[in-house]
């Protein structure tokens, strides 16, 4: 960058201006909603990605997508950088989506009517991923503490493990509650995986966008986890690319690049060919945009606490570690379906109950946007609690 260009800054439109975008986040609603929904954000794309994503239509480069060889080895410079985590570029295969490559992963190693556990509350598609591998779900649910908020519940894993299920499918960072495991949850997680066999894909799609005061762990790090585990990874949460259909499987040893293998050959042209070339520029020159994107939501989760102190005492939260997604316990306002009760107030939040056991009368709020949509919506959400 020459001394004369302006730094590249993530900025949020004026909300008459984000309501022109199509995506879901903002047709669903009425336009006097505020959709603090669907986790993506609404910060303008980072300036490499709109510059290759405008080069490629100026050259009318709209064909099918090519992720190798990349894709792998821009995912793995960036985890180098990023985490100090030595991918081998050889290693990464492509999908779709994160969704799409749990899936295509479960049917490697799960075959109809094994069962899967999974830890909620947790992201509310992962039940349906388990069914659709035909599959058994069981839940080892995660453990609160009014101190400590949400944690792997390790006993719970335990029992859930001694039925020898085929996988667990875990979210790290977690989903919706923002809790970025530790070195050794992640340790004694991989120690009961391989004392009972339990093969375990990890959603790791919120991996850069771990906040100030905590540190990403990649699971493939973590001694042992290699032989028995996958990780899945994109760009699509940290730099707003979901629409554009891009997402790497990484393995990390020989037995699980074997099984990937195993996977459709066809795979690799289902991927966007903009969510290629928008997901290398974002891992290649998307850095420092990223750093100043979790300035940004340090500052909104730090104006969340005064707003939810200021406007609406009786909500518990514990601030996330990770991710633009807040986890608010809304038990002490006595309604059971509180997300319709914000919403009669123009606010739309993610319920809780969609979210598994624990998630009862608690709202999902994203917190990805400006500080004065923020405001606005935590204005409407006072008054609809009064």
């Amino acid at each position: 960058m020459s001394i004369d260009e302006p730094l590249d800054v993530p900025t949020v439109d004026p909300i008459e201006r984000l309501r022109e975008r199509r995506s879901a986040k903002w047709r669903t609603h009425p336009a006097d909603v505020l959709p603090l929904t669907v986790a993506e954000t609404d910060f303008n794309l980072a300036r490499p990605i709109r510059a290759v994503l405008d080069r490629a239509l100026d050259l009318s480069d709209v064909g099918y997508g090519v992720a190798e060889p990349e894709l792998g080895r821009a995912l793995a410079d960036f985890a180098g950088r990023r985490w100090d985590w030595t991918i081998d570029p050889g290693s990464v295969a492509v999908a779709t989506d994160v969704s799409t490559a749990v899936v295509h992963v479960l049917r490697l190693f799960v075959r109809p009517g094994d069962s899967v556990v999974i830890s909620p509350p947790v992201y509310a598609p992962f039940p349906g991923w388990v069914r659709e591998v035909d599959a058994r779900l069981v839940e080892a649910p995660l453990r609160y503490d009014e101190a400590d908020g949400w944690r792997l519940d390790l006993d719970a894993l335990e029992a859930a493990f001694a039925g020898r299920p085929a996988a667990y499918l875990l979210c790290n960072p977690h989903n919706p509650v923002g809790r970025v495991h530790s070195p050794e949850e992640l340790a004694a997680l991989v120690e009961l995986a391989a004392r009972y066999d339990v093969t375990v894909v990890s959603d790791e799609i919120h991996a850069p966008l771990v906040l100030p005061g905590a540190q990403f762990t990649p699971l493939l790090t973590v001694p042992g986890a290699a032989d028995l585990a996958v990780s899945l990874h994109s760009a699509s949460k940290a730099w707003n690319l979901a629409g554009l259909k891009c997402a790497a499987i990484v393995a990390g040893s020989d037995r699980m690049r074997a099984a990937l293998d195993e996977l459709p050959a066809d795979l690799r042209w289902r991927i966007g060919h903009f969510g290629v070339i928008a997901t290398v520029a974002a891992y290649t020159d998307g850095g420092p945009w990223l750093d100043l994107l979790l300035a940004d939501l340090d500052a909104r989760r730090s104006q969340l606490a005064t707003l939810l102190r200021d406007n609406l005492p009786s909500v518990n939260w514990h601030p996330p570690e990770a991710t633009f997604l807040a986890w608010l316990d809304c038990q002490a306002l006595g309604d059971p379906s509180p997300q319709e009760q914000f919403l009669s107030h123009g606010v739309a939040l993610e319920p809780g109950a969609s979210f598994g056991a624990g998630g009862e009368r608690h709202v999902r709020l994203n917190f990805g946007t400006s500080a004065t949509i923020l405001e606005e919506a935590l204005t409407r959400m006072a008054h609809a609690a009064k």
